[in-house]
């Protein structure tokens, strides 16, 4: 009987030694690096459904960013909260802006020595504070943030609040807080500083655990340059000067292969973030077919309308309208200044142009006359023949001409002569006795 009692003490033992650390169990790594933006708000919907697919015990968030786009931010924060698997954030770095919002909305945060989080105020694409209403909206989320997984909302407020003055925590009024993992402990954010992912794991008892690391795939680390707010205006002024340089060009060669590539990294790019759908390609290759009918069946209409569904394509194909006015904007400048340049350096004649353009001329030199000059009827004398008020006819001989006077009123049968003759223009002038 005591061999049997201690058989089952010593089971008892390795089942809680196993349990403690994390055999059996799985583990997901997800990266969060670089900007923040809805390249990476696609990047992590897929890993976070891939590890709830698997029916993973544990995500990890690995987390090094400066911040970036509130929206993309909000999105994330919405995924981590609807997952049911335990989430933890490794700040490596720094999580700053976007970033410290995405770390409070995970049940856990834990980071390096040297790491920080915070500053999380809301700034413009020109790099001013954003207005009232957007601030305040911001801090809501920070807080909501923060008391959604128990912590204190006031230190999120204070990350995205310069009003507030937390000096003793290195952020006096007018300054955004931002905390290292010492004040981070201190206040209840992080709970613990460990040097690497080793030991984090040791400190979740996910030592024995198996751990799976995801990247990002190809195309998805060119969505997210390509939808980088900075790259889109370069995008789309690349594509309108090379199809602008193209109509200037005879046949179709570099400059327009680089305007078309130009569109279809910015498409596919869009498409890939989960930002535009098939519907704005169709919108997009319906415009360019009507304004290439309209080159070389000119009207205005077709023209007008393919122009519109091209800009109507790109805001399909966006969710920042302020930013994608802009970059259009930009875009439409440099189309403006390439084609003043080319206009006057390489003219019409070369390019597409050259099919829309009336050539044909009917010269003097070639035989072609608009009117017959008679410039041999000066001084010949004639008779009237109708009364010239200033208009009427005359006999010069036996030929019978229309004829105007300088302007006096000739009687008829009164002695004239020609004293001007410009085209079909003769006047005449009365002869005095």
């Amino acid at each position: 009987m005591l061999m049997i009692v201690l058989g089952t003490v010593l089971l008892n033992n390795d089942q809680v030694s196993a349990a403690d650390d994390g055999e059996g169990k799985l583990v997901y790594i997800i990266p969060i690096e670089n900007e923040v933006e809805r390249g990476l708000e696609a990047f992590i919907r897929r890993t976070t459904t891939e590890a709830t697919e698997a029916n993973a015990d544990h995500i990890i968030f690995e987390i090094n960013t400066p911040g970036g786009r509130v929206d993309a931010a909000q999105n994330i924060g919405e995924i981590l909260q609807d997952l049911d698997v335990e989430t933890t954030s490794f700040i490596t770095v720094k999580a700053l802006s976007a970033g410290s919002f995405i770390a409070l909305n995970t049940d856990n945060i834990y980071m390096k020595p040297q790491t920080s989080m915070g500053a999380s105020g809301v700034i413009n694409s020109d790099g001013t504070a954003a207005d009232k209403k957007a601030q305040s909206a911001w801090v809501a989320s920070m807080r909501g943030a923060a008391s959604s997984k128990g912590r204190d909302p006031l230190y999120a407020e204070a990350m995205a609040n310069a009003e507030l003055d937390l000096s003793e925590y290195g952020a006096p009024e007018g300054e955004y807080l931002t905390l290292d993992a010492n004040y981070a402990t201190e206040v209840g954010y992080a709970n613990g500083i460990v040097s690497h992912r080793t030991a984090l794991l040791n400190e979740l008892s996910l030592s024995e655990a198996e751990v799976i690391e995801t990247e990002p795939t190809a195309a998805e680390l060119i969505a997210r340059f390509l939808t980088n707010p900075v790259v889109v205006p370069i995008l789309l002024s690349l594509a309108s000067i090379g199809l602008i340089v193209e109509l200037y060009s005879p046949g179709f060669g570099i400059p327009g292969s680089i305007g078309l590539g130009s569109l279809v990294l910015y498409f596919y790019g869009h498409i890939v973030a989960g930002l535009a759908g098939y519907e704005s390609i169709v919108l997009l290759i319906i415009g360019i077919v009507l304004i290439i009918i309209e080159i070389f069946a000119p009207g205005g209409i077709l023209g007008f309308i393919g122009v519109g569904a091209i800009v109507g394509a790109l805001f399909m194909s966006t969710d920042d309208v302020g930013n994608m006015t802009l970059s259009i904007a930009i875009a439409l400048i440099a189309s403006i200044i390439v084609s003043v340049i080319l206009f006057k350096t390489i003219g019409l004649e070369k390019g597409a142009f050259r099919h829309v353009i009336l050539k044909d001329a009917t010269r003097t030199e070639q035989g072609y006359v608009s009117t017959v000059n008679r410039n041999e009827l000066l001084g010949q004398e004639g008779i009237s023949v109708t009364p010239l008020r200033p208009a009427g006819s005359a006999e010069f001989g036996n030929e019978r001409l229309d004829v105007v006077s300088e302007g006096s009123f000739i009687e008829v049968n009164s002695p004239i002569t020609i004293v001007k003759v410009e085209g079909s223009r003769i006047v005449v002038r009365k002869i005095k006795s």
